[in-house]
């Protein structure tokens, strides 16, 4: 029929003008359900998508609650438990940034060598597109994204440029915007803490028992290995055997001497050898026995 969707859609319009009727006039209208009362005249109020009804909420005397996810524009972050900035100074928010509205000043000491810590830090908020690349791309969680979005002014210069004292906050604050992306890095914070204690442990454990290694070795891993008094006697006869050979020339004297001396150093490190060997195996023998 000519005219029905039109019917169809007055009486959707009557059926919530009515259901806002008979809510508004509940004691508590259903959408002060779950609301925060600041004060007699200020509430902020949550929203869920499930609600019907009522939606328009009377701002300033009422405020939504914001999501946890929700970004405005971004803020540096100061760790109360180290007494420091976060922010190291080097750069990657700016050079990520789209529309290039921040700049950084490292700081210096004082011989001028620069250090890990901002001088300066500016945003332009007025340019400022809250893409939050910059607290995505930071490596140190140094710069978070603020809720604040009532930053209204009448002059943009200078007011709308941030500086670093406007833009810090403690994490205390971050954590209660942010709960739970702020327990998912502490937590992660915590596991990479506990790996570096491990491996400072185990190096530090390899690192005895080098040293204990070392000390039960009575010559030392490191140390050269004593000639007996034979191989000295065939390293002297090689030496002079090789000084004869150079001075007479290549006569096959002088080379029969020659491998006759090194035989004899080679007799004589095997004999050395089997020794040691000796050695070893019977304080074996007598460890176990004990």
């Amino acid at each position: 029929m000519f005219g029905s969707g039109l019917l169809k859609g007055l009486g959707v319009t009557l059926k919530h003008f009515t259901e806002t009727f008979a809510d508004d006039r509940r004691k508590e209208p259903s959408r002060y359900e779950g609301s925060i009362q600041v004060d007699e005249t200020r509430r902020i109020i949550h929203q869920p998508i499930s609600q019907e009804g009522l939606l328009t909420i009377q701002y300033p005397e009422e405020r939504r609650l914001l999501p946890e996810r929700f970004r405005y524009i971004p803020m540096l972050i100061w760790d109360t438990e180290a007494g420091e900035d976060r922010c190291t100074a080097c750069g990657i928010c700016a050079k990520v940034c789209p529309p290039q509205c921040i700049w950084i000043v490292r700081d210096s000491d004082e011989q001028g060598k620069p250090i890990t810590r901002p001088a300066e830090f500016y945003i332009d908020v007025a340019v400022c597109m809250s893409c939050s690349f910059c607290a995505e791309f930071c490596p140190f969680d140094a710069i978070k994204m603020n809720h604040d979005y009532e930053l209204a002014v009448y002059d943009r210069y200078p007011q709308l440029v941030y500086d670093k004292e406007e833009l810090t906050v403690p994490v205390e604050y971050y954590a209660a915007l942010w709960p739970t992306q702020y327990a998912v890095e502490e937590a992660q914070r915590a596991r990479q803490k506990e790996e570096e204690r491990r491996r400072e442990e185990e190096k530090k454990k390899a690192a005895e028992a080098k040293a204990q290694a070392k000390a039960t070795d009575g010559e030392g891993s490191t140390a050269k290995p004593k000639r007996s008094k034979e191989e000295l006697e065939a390293l002297k006869a090689q030496a002079a055997a090789k000084a004869a050979a150079r001075k007479g020339g290549e006569g096959s004297e002088a080379e029969d001497k020659t491998e006759d001396a090194d035989a004899a150093a080679r007799r004589a490190r095997l004999e050395e050898l089997k020794r040691k060997a000796a050695e070893k195996a019977a304080q074996r023998k007598k460890e176990s026995g004990e």
